[in-house]
């Protein structure tokens, strides 16, 4: 039986991960700082890691392991309070997964699938012409930086090991345990809210957390994706108007929307401070998945609806506790 170390698995993604891993069949161990991350799991073993950087041990933890599964990373955040930001993401999403990589190729892990994000390619894309793997990288985000910095340091240690890797770049996931914006768009539409966004045209690709375990399982087995890149997504893009009119029939709430054209939203986004939240709202960023259903004839397994219903009646229960 495989065996697979799990990073960042007590967190959002991972708590998707780390089930359907075992439901596949895989011995999961989670590498993680707090030891209280096995209350979130049954089967799982937990093997202790101090703070992630190029300092770290990671011998001990990748003892038997066959194949690794790297999530952990500083994440993107809203308000940035570090001096240096890209000082602090490299220091985590490089220099930790550099490290990491290494060591997994010197104890014999025979797979590495990466976790990356879509921000690697930039933060907005053009009606009709979405993202795909190929073309150039256009991030100027401190995060987005770190994460292609940490692909291509992959890549490089894989290049000159027999390790395989294999880096996944989703875009906006969600699903229960979700954080940030997600979850402040539930928020939002739990309290049936009147909004100027009618006339938003935008796109937006998403995955579902049970999605892109799904995907990760594929990218553990198939034989085709040692040393590939995928885009991965529902395969259903939605427009901002869209995705609050379904999340909010999933939380059995309405909302009302109303018309008010694009560029005076993003002028009264300037005025009160609020440009990049509006910019989010407004903007389309879509990714073409077809390389990863076409080389690894992989489909999702959830719907949108499906999804969006699974992190509502999460979001729903939430509260209840």
């Amino acid at each position: 039986m495989t065996r697979v170390m799990v990073t960042g698995g007590a967190g959002f993604v991972g708590q998707a991960v780390c089930p359907a891993l075992l439901q596949a069949g895989f011995e999961v161990s989670v590498a993680a700082r707090n030891p209280r991350a096995a209350e979130k799991f049954r089967g799982i073993e937990i093997r202790p890691i101090p703070n992630i950087g190029a300092g770290t041990d990671w011998s001990a933890a990748l003892r038997g392991v066959d194949a690794v599964v790297h999530m952990a990373a500083r994440v993107h955040v809203m308000e940035e309070t570090a001096g240096d930001p890209l000082s602090e993401f490299r220091r985590v999403n490089v220099e930790g997964t550099l490290r990491l990589a290494e060591d997994a190729a010197l104890a014999g892990v025979s797979r590495f699938v990466y976790l990356s994000s879509v921000k690697v390619m930039g933060e907005a894309t053009a009606p009709g012409q979405p993202y795909v793997e190929d073309q150039e990288p256009r991030t100027r985000d401190p995060y987005g930086v770190s994460k292609l910095e940490a692909e291509e340091a992959l890549k490089a240690v894989a290049a000159e090991t027999a390790m395989e890797a294999v880096i996944l770049r989703p875009t906006l996931a969600y699903g229960p345990f979700v954080k940030g914006n997600f979850l402040s768009l539930l928020e939002r539409c739990e309290q049936k809210p009147t909004l100027p966004l009618a006339a938003v045209r935008n796109a937006r690709s998403l995955i579902y957390a049970g999605n892109l375990a799904d995907a990760v399982i594929r990218c553990l087995t198939h034989p085709a994706a040692a040393g590939e890149i995928f885009l991965v997504r529902d395969g259903e893009d939605l427009s901002t108007p869209d995705m609050i009119h379904r999340t909010s029939a999933a939380l059995h709430a309405h909302a009302r929307l109303w018309p008010l054209p694009p560029p005076l939203l993003r002028l009264a986004g300037m005025l009160t401070g609020r440009s990049g939240q509006v910019t989010r709202l407004l903007d389309s960023l879509t990714v073409d998945d077809g390389k990863i259903r076409r080389l690894l004839d992989w489909q999702p397994p959830y719907s949108v609806d499906q999804g969006l219903q699974a992190t509502a009646d999460w979001f729903k229960t939430r509260h209840v506790r």
